[in-house]
């Protein structure tokens, strides 16, 4: 394939990759969720009070009104791993989600890696070229989608938010119900993440149908050849 070419498609590779690997950077900054939970003490039938928890990947808030009897309208800031530690939570679902998300960056940065190589080698000649992209992108791919399903089951199916609320209300004998859990920008932020990692296998992909029509369009005059003439 001419050298312009396949300049042109690793390099849109290239930047289709960076940008998802800095949309991705982007949103592991940001708020993935926040929680929200009806409180009351044992004292009382009445839940009157509410917590609402906005989650990070490594940093959260609690503000309570009421909860049960206290209220923080500033809220109380408290770091994710330890909190959930402290109250028996399922903090390795926390950490497999990050420990994915992290392994998502590097295989992006590596499928980058690969693209601008290949767009400044050989004209010719690939160096882990289609299948390289096609691997990197798909793992990137693949981690980012289970992201997004582990981390809705771990706040929509543990008690990681009632634990959260147990530790910070400064109040064991609080009970909690109607926990709400809404997605906020950094868990939807994977969605185009996630979108733009399979766009990379898809450039590639064409990349790799244009070379391969272009090498048969140059077997064909020797295939086509009367038996004579090869022979000489």
């Amino acid at each position: 394939m001419p050298s312009t070419q396949k300049i042109g498609y690793f390099m849109a590779c290239a930047c289709c990759s960076s940008i998802s690997v800095a949309l991705l950077g982007f949103a592991m900054s940001q708020t993935w969720a926040e929680s929200k939970l009806k409180c009351a003490g044992f004292e009382t039938e009445f839940f009157n009070g509410t917590g609402l928890i906005t989650w990070k990947l490594f940093k959260g808030n609690f503000i309570q009104y009421s909860c049960p009897l206290i209220s923080s309208p500033k809220g109380k800031d408290f770091d994710v791993f330890t909190v959930l530690k402290e109250s028996g939570a399922p903090v390795v679902l926390f950490a497999v989600v990050v420990l994915l998300l992290v392994l998502c960056l590097l295989s992006t940065a590596l499928s980058i890696l690969i693209a601008l190589y290949n767009s400044v080698s050989n004209p010719y000649q690939t160096y882990m070229g289609p299948v390289g992209v096609y691997i990197c992108s798909a793992i990137s791919a693949c981690l980012s989608a289970v992201v997004l399903i582990l981390f809705a089951v771990t706040l929509t199916g543990t008690d990681a938010a009632e634990s959260v609320v147990l530790n910070l209300a400064g109040d064991l004998s609080v009970r909690t119900q109607n926990r709400v859990a809404v997605f906020q920008l950094g868990y939807f932020l994977l969605l185009p993440y996630t979108a733009l990692s399979l766009g990379s296998i898809g450039i590639i992909y064409f990349y790799d149908h244009a070379a391969y029509a272009q090498r048969r369009e140059q077997q064909r005059p020797t295939e086509d050849a009367p038996k004579e003439i090869m022979m000489y």
